[in-house]
């Protein structure tokens, strides 16, 4: 009975992903507020149906309560959010917020998987940071200075980077993290939403070669620090964030050529200076070439994801505990072998989503700050995606990066969740801006027609001849007309 039950759910997990993803995408094509709010509300029913089925059967097979302990928190985990979202911000992007919590549950579900602690802990760290997090938005659209504080991100940055580069815990050949008061910090993480906030400071209003090189020296300095604690995954991480963000402020293809042509110099000397680098690359190039050592991690990831098939093995039919750092690195693999590979090209579609909603609110943010902070994040995480399943699957050497809000890890998920959380505030404060832009345009039209009424009145007195004007009248139609046609024009361009 439990295996036809695990074989069964297997297919329905599937489907509820396919049909959130879809989702997912079919809310960018639409503009009415009725029909975007009932793809919100069957995505949450399609996550809820996921967790349930998934819960459940793990529950099945295991008989541990802590499975039933882990639905009931994630179920009231997805809802509090969403009431807390729909009571404190009402402009928020909601399909975001859906996104996000989808991600996390499939995360929640696979760290349950693979280790209950892990999980348990994964749960927590995401509840607190969503938590705090809360407080974000409201910050963003309050204080309007955050603007003005360049320097400060820069020093606060290179400062966090150094402390781990002088007194950091050594992991895989690199310096990652710090532990303070026993609890440790990947300041890395935390760094990428500074230096994104240090760029598009610099980069709001010139965009001259004296700004843009002294951006880029600054940005140098960060990842030549993560370059000498051997943490290149954060490293490229900064790196494309930095060159996307001077293309898309300076309009300058030059400054890519030029950014991309570094990128590979600075590789080479990576690869000469550091041997954990020349292993992984050796490693990407041929792992049979030692089975039992080096390419141990990502042969067991290969098979795993072979292993699955295209519908996967299903809950605790595979053996992705087989694979070394299933949990952190290589979830990705983990997934595709027990939920398959149709379920993680979905996963992968899915976050793609996810970076084309970012894009989208970056797109139609007016202020150039604004714009590039949300462009910046936005990238970091498609970035970062990127490294993290091309590493598991061999497209490109492993970086050691996890994937966002899915797999573990404390410094990553907070950090990911606070990168959510400034989009957010972004998404409401172009909502208030085009608000003020109407009230604005209303405040405009009512002056400018009394001041024409008051002229026209100036002009009947002088002639005397009682004659009734028909254009004030015309005035108000047109200037309701205009009216009219600016609301459906900004209401356009907010969905």
């Amino acid at each position: 009975m439990v295996n036809i039950l695990v074989e069964v759910s297997k297919y329905l997990l599937l489907v509820y992903m396919v049909f959130f993803t879809i989702e997912t995408y079919m809310v960018l094509q639409r503009r009415d507020d009725r029909s975007r709010r009932r793809i919100m509300r069957k995505q949450i029913g399609l996550m809820v149906l996921f967790n349930i089925t998934a819960y459940l059967v793990m529950y099945a097979v295991k008989r541990e309560e802590i499975m039933l302990k882990m639905l009931i928190l994630v179920i009231g985990y997805i809802l509090v959010v969403q009431i807390l979202y729909r009571v404190i911000y009402r402009k928020a992007s909601l399909i975001l917020l859906n996104a996000m919590c989808m991600l996390l549950s499939i995360g929640f579900v696979i760290q349950t998987r693979l280790g209950t602690e892990t999980a348990y802990k994964q749960f927590i760290i995401a509840s607190g940071s969503t938590l705090l997090c809360f407080i974000i938005p409201v910050f963003i659209r309050r204080v309007r200075w955050v603007s003005k504080l360049t320097w400060a991100y820069a020093v606060v940055g290179v400062l966090l980077l150094a402390g781990v580069f002088l007194f950091g815990r050594v992991t895989g050949g690199a310096n990652l993290s710090l532990t303070i008061g026993g609890i440790s910090f990947q300041f890395s993480e935390f760094v990428k939403i500074t230096v994104v906030l240090f760029m598009a400071g610099m980069l709001q209003e010139k965009h001259d070669f004296k700004t843009v090189l002294l951006t880029t020296l600054v940005a140098a300095v960060h990842v030549g620090i993560l370059a000498l604690s051997a943490d290149l995954g954060a490293a490229l991480v900064y790196f494309v964030a930095y060159i996307v963000m001077v293309f898309v402020a300076t309009r300058n293809p030059g400054y890519t050529v030029l950014g991309l042509g570094g990128m590979a110099g600075a590789s080479v000397i990576a690869y000469k200076m550091f041997q954990h680098v020349r292993t992984r690359v050796s490693v990407w190039k041929d792992p049979f070439q030692d089975y039992e050592g080096t390419g141990y991690q990502i042969i067991q990831a290969l098979f795993g994801v072979c292993a699955g098939g295209w519908f996967g093995t299903g809950l605790f039919r595979g053996h992705p505990e087989m694979i070394p750092l299933a949990y952190e690195d290589f979830t990705f693999a983990a997934i595709a072998e027990e939920f398959g590979i149709l379920f993680s090209i979905c996963l992968i579609l899915l976050c793609m989503g996810m970076y084309l909603l970012i894009i989208n609110i970056a797109m139609r943010l007016e202020k150039p700050f604004y714009k590039l902070v949300a462009l910046g994040l936005g990238t970091e995480y498609a970035f970062q995606v990127f490294l993290t399943i091309g590493g598991t699957t061999k497209f490109i050497p492993m970086t050691g990066i996890t994937l966002p809000l899915v797999s573990y890890g404390g410094s990553s998920i907070m950090c990911t969740i606070i990168m959510i959380s400034v989009i957010q505030g972004l998404y409401i404060l172009r909502k208030d801006e085009n608000r003020e832009e109407i009230a604005g345009l209303r405040e405009r039209i009512q002056q400018e027609r009394l001041e024409q009424e008051r002229k026209w009145q100036r002009q009947e007195q002088k002639t005397q001849t009682g004659y009734a004007h028909p254009i004030p009248e015309y005035q108000d139609e047109l200037a309701k007309r205009i009216e009219k046609q600016t609301e459906e024009r900004i209401a356009f361009r907010d969905h």
